[in-house]
């Protein structure tokens, strides 16, 4: 039994000695900070961080027992903290008691193991604290207890159902509706059909102080009351425009609660509504920006004023901390429109959709303009085309089968930019995984079986060196700056194991190559169904009077890395106006950056029937109403430009480059 018990003990030691390796590796590879071997002042807690439900008030009590904490750390979204000793003999007294110690998780009754390692310093960047979205306000203790006891009382949630009110148990929530019926089918109210009873009398006194403090301009006439459980929440939304006016507010009841913001160009706000609390939205933050909650049983909020901070939920690693939700009840009150929506964010106004005369975009001269840029013009015209454009993706192109065929056998594979996954399924022997930014080009590979995600390809959630190979077709040509495509290929590097091979397609400038036309030229006059399923002459409809054959100015690393490629013959000269011109299809380039038409056959929606494709007589009414037109943005290559930027890298080399039917390609092997 003694020589049993030896075993035991001799196994946890090299199981925790294996996941204390484990925990350096990844801090390292993550967040490059270096674990070190000698004993110091500093500790890394594995497993001990706010992503994994380990609240400070906790993790303080435990290390506390071991000696004076100076810093505790927790950043925020991590599975681990840090902390820091007075002395390095604390330090120690901490690491022997704790590394390999199984916790149980307050609240939760998780049980969890404690992996610990000496860090040297540990300097931890706060972010900069983020100001409200524009035009929003949160207005601390608007009622008092009393009167948020009585608001709470007048809401019958037990009782049957009666005409008074629509009653609904949504999948995240409880809802009642009083003036009129919100339709979630259609996001909209029918204005010609009010409850009955309208608003309930308690309300009035509190709408009153509202429109006195000018909170409001009218009257609201629509009342919508939530009841969220701990885990439930709202999918990110913008109320539609043309269902309400301007000001929506919204009262917070019973517990305190995170709502969530997000601006088109993928900023994102955290604010704190507090208890007895009124948000108002108007403006800007009322017609642009989303707002949702996320469906969780704990928010990440500042320690220093637990449960009383307003305003925006800073990532401060010294100050943050889990908080348990409670059941919280939102009473929020809007004026029904009954007019049209003139406001000033047609991109995203039901009201203005298709109405909008599409302004030409510039060239970006910065990150926040590039990705804007790529939002408007790549993956919003994807997620519209999807169904049509995936229907023109069925022909695998060889040589991509040849690299992915020439694999060994089980080897694991990232499609990144997968599309439709015409290429997840070509070698049965490989474990293929795709991500696309598109969603609706992900449910797609999901109706074929094939495993595919959503992600941006500046941001893939794989583990680095986990690939043996990956593949980018058509998709870096996409970015819209020399920085953003470098960043791309450093990405598809990053997922590399060394020795790992990546192949890369992107469109070529050169669509006449030795003497021999391409694809994309050649199938200028063929069939409608071909690769491009795009009209030439009349059809094109530029979005200005611009000819299409004016340049945009490029980046200037782009032109470095041009410069340093191999041929110096490239036409595409930049010019003083940097408005992106509008290609022609089946045409040569004369613009590396430009937009591209595709004409939209048999609408946007999966199962809608498609368009009969039968001829008209000319002049008919039916033949005039043109197809809706999207415009991609699209950076075509230069010979020698993408090898020149995946040579400026230092941890891959170039195995191959060769042109494949109007594409620049690279085959490439992490070092």
């Amino acid at each position: 039994k003694t020589s049993e018990d030896h075993t035991k003990v001799h196994k946890m030691k090299k199981k925790v000695l294996r996941k204390q390796v484990r925990a350096q590796h990844t801090l390292m590879r993550h967040e490059g900070i270096e674990c070190i071997s000698h004993a110091s002042q500093s500790l890394v807690i594995a497993n001990g961080g706010l992503g994994n439900g380990m609240s400070r008030h906790q993790l303080l009590g435990i290390v506390e027992e071991y000696g004076l904490v100076e810093t505790l750390l927790m950043p925020p979204n991590k599975p681990y903290s840090f902390v820091k000793y007075g002395t390095t003999e604390e330090a120690k007294k901490a690491f022997d008691a704790l590394n390999g110690k199984e916790v149980t998780l307050e609240d939760v009754g998780q049980n969890i193991v404690l992996y610990i390692n000496f860090v040297e310093k540990v300097f931890w960047q706060n972010a900069v604290p983020t100001s409200l979205p524009p035009g929003l306000m949160v207005i601390e203790k608007i009622i008092s207890p009393e009167e948020e006891r009585r608001m709470l009382e007048s809401i019958d949630w037990i009782g049957e159902e009666d005409t008074r009110n629509a009653q609904k148990t949504l999948k995240h929530r409880r809802v009642k509706h009083f003036g009129y019926e919100f339709c979630y089918d259609n996001n909209n109210v029918d204005k010609d059909k009010p409850l009955p009873g309208g608003l309930p009398e308690i309300c009035d006194i509190f709408l009153e102080k509202c429109l006195k403090q000018g909170y409001i301009k009218h009257k609201p006439d629509q009342l919508t009351v939530n009841q969220y459980e701990p885990g439930q929440g709202i999918p990110p939304h913008i109320d539609t425009h043309s269902a309400f006016e301007d000001e929506i507010i919204s009262l917070s009841l019973g517990a305190e609660i995170v709502m969530d913001f997000k601006h088109p160009d993928g900023h994102t706000v955290a604010i704190m509504l507090p208890r007895c609390s009124l948000l108002v939205m108007a403006g800007e933050s009322r017609y642009l920006w989303t707002h949702g909650i996320t469906p969780r049983k704990y928010d990440v909020i500042q320690a220093s004023e637990l449960g009383q901070r307003v305003g925006t939920i800073t990532a401060g690693a010294g100050d943050l901390t889990l908080h348990r939700r409670e059941t919280r009840t939102s009473f929020t009150f809007r004026k029904v429109r009954r007019s049209p929506c003139n406001c000033i964010y047609p991109s995203v106004c039901d009201s203005q959709k298709g109405q909008q005369r599409q302004v030409q975009p510039s060239f970006p001269h910065s990150e926040i303009e590039a990705s804007k840029l790529e939002q408007e013009y790549v993956h919003k015209v994807y997620e519209e085309i999807a169904t049509h454009f995936s229907s023109t993706r069925h022909s695998p192109w060889p040589q991509i089968v040849e690299f992915l065929r020439s694999l060994p056998k089980g080897s694991v594979v990232a499609d990144v930019g997968c599309g439709n996954g015409k290429y997840l399924g070509i070698n049965k022997d490989l474990y293929m995984v795709g991500c696309d930014r598109s969603k609706n080009l992900v449910d797609i590979c999901g109706e074929k079986n094939f495993q595919a995600f959503v992600c941006d390809a500046l941001s893939v959630p794989i583990r680095s060196g986990s690939c043996d190979a990956c593949i980018s077709i058509a998709v870096i040509h996409h970015f819209s700056t020399a920085e953003r495509r470098l960043a791309a290929i450093c990405e598809l590097a990053r997922l590399l194991r060394p020795g790992g091979t990546a192949l890369i397609y992107v469109w070529a400038m050169e669509q006449e190559y030795k003497s021999q036309k391409s694809k994309y030229l050649k199938d200028k006059n063929g069939s409608k169904d071909k690769e491009e399923e795009i009209n030439t002459g009349t059809a094109q409809r530029p979005l200005s009077d611009q000819t299409p054959e004016s340049s945009s100015q490029d980046s200037s690393r782009s032109d470095r890395l041009r410069n340093d490629s191999k041929d110096e013959g490239c036409d595409a000269e930049p010019v003083a106006d940097s408005r992106l011109p509008v290609h022609a299809n089946r045409t040569s380039f004369h613009s590396q950056d430009l937009l591209v038409p595709w004409h939209l056959k048999g609408g946007t929606k999966k199962k809608r029937e498609s368009v009969d494709r039968v001829s008209l007589p000319a002049g008919s009414k039916e033949s005039q109403e043109p197809s809706p037109v999207f415009h991609r943005y699209y950076h075509v290559f230069c010979e020698g430009e993408l090898e020149a930027v995946c040579r400026s890298l230092d941890c891959v080399r170039v195995q191959k480059s060769y042109y494949d039917q109007g594409n620049w390609c690279v085959i490439l092997e992490k070092l």
